[in-house]
């Protein structure tokens, strides 16, 4: 009998366990893309050159969610980003810098999550699908030009991607995103700065507002990062835009605004961009997309038209082949600098700069 009662406790705790399992999961995912790049003037010369995370970046990482009971939902993420041509991480990261969270899904409340994840400029306006960029020429069509004089903190020109779309994060932050209600959602993020005596010092803080309809998007969001030193004035940097999106029949369409203001220098730039998409076939596509940029006078009243484009065809659900190529002309007397021409001597020495690529992007 003893035995008896033995064997249906361990039946029973392995059924439970089998549940638990059924209802909980970790998912490891990635993709890479890898490609040659003609480049028309890297400082005077024309340039041939293999470049990786164009068409979306080289990632590899986890995603797991537990079924808490009553709607609620345990999850995390923990995401790295290399450099496929050479396998190292990229510059000043580490294993899972990416993103690292992890937090709570409630289908009533809504999900908080807690780390080093992204502000609701990526959240709310690129992942919606409101950036033109991702239409046409990707990571070559995000936001640069002849700002360096923007000289935004931590950044590798004075002005690479300066108003955050291609996938910033904010350290040490607590991010909360409301349940949809009509269509509508929020959100709210702050991100602790970490100084003895002065809570404000070093913070960041993002909000965002969502709105989804079938076909039709629009989203707000709003950052404000704080970069603390020692001994030195603060510096905020602020960006905020505004995104649309709609899609029918085979089309996709979107359009963008955003802007950044830097308060060390006053350096602010704007952007106003519009893109569209076209699967002629379930394998064949193509996407053009046009962005103008304009800075105040701390960056010289320097403004550039950008074009770009892409023809992309499916082999597989996971694995395509494209060809893209992005042209930026800036004012006479501004030397032109395309996004990702991010090395010293990679940007133009004239108001024009050309990019041709064809790559190989596959995502598991």
């Amino acid at each position: 009998m003893k035995k008896k009662q033995i064997t249906l406790a361990i039946l029973a705790a392995a059924c439970a366990t089998t549940a638990a399992h059924a209802q909980s999961s970790v998912t490891l995912f990635g993709m890479v893309d890898t490609g040659v790049t003609y480049v028309s003037n890297e400082s005077g010369k024309r340039n041939v050159k293999m470049d990786d995370g164009v068409n979306g970046p080289n990632l590899w990482g986890f995603r797991g969610v537990e079924d808490l009971g009553g709607g609620t939902k345990a999850v995390f993420e923990l995401v790295d980003q290399f450099e496929l041509d050479n396998g190292a991480f990229m510059p000043n990261s580490s294993l899972f810098s990416r993103t690292s969270f992890v937090g709570l899904v409630n289908d009533k409340f809504g999900k908080v999550t807690a780390g080093n994840q992204y502000d609701f400029m990526t959240d709310s306006l690129y992942f919606a699908g409101d950036d033109p960029a991702e239409l046409s020429g990707h990571f070559y069509d995000f936001r640069a030009g002849p700002f360096t004089k923007l000289d935004l903190p931590s950044n590798a020109t004075g002005a690479f991607d300066w108003d955050r779309m291609a996938g910033e994060r904010v350290t040490n932050s607590v991010k909360y995103v409301s349940p949809v209600f009509a269509g509508l959602s929020a959100g709210a993020m702050y991100g602790f700065g970490g100084v003895a005596g002065s809570i404000g010092a070093g913070n960041s803080t993002s909000f965002a507002l969502n709105y989804a309809a079938g076909s039709f998007g629009a989203n707000a969001a709003y950052t404000n990062i704080k970069y603390y030193t020692a001994g030195s004035p603060q510096v905020s940097v602020r960006n905020w835009g505004l995104g649309t999106h709609y899609r029918f029949g085979g089309w996709v369409t979107n359009a963008l605004f955003t802007t950044v203001h830097n308060s060390a220098n006053g350096g602010a730039v704007y952007e106003g961009s519009f893109g569209a998409h076209y699967n002629f076939t379930p394998a064949l596509s193509a996407g053009a997309s046009y962005m103008y940029m304009k800075g105040n006078e701390t960056v010289d009243n320097n403004h550039a038209h950008q074009i770009a484009g892409i023809v992309d065809y499916a082999l597989s659900k996971r694995t395509d082949v494209y060809l893209l190529g992005v042209y930026q002309r800036a004012n006479s007397g501004a030397d032109a600098q395309i996004n990702g021409m991010n090395d010293s001597g990679d940007e133009s020495d004239s108001p024009s700069q050309a990019v041709v690529r064809i790559g190989l992007h596959t995502h598991f």
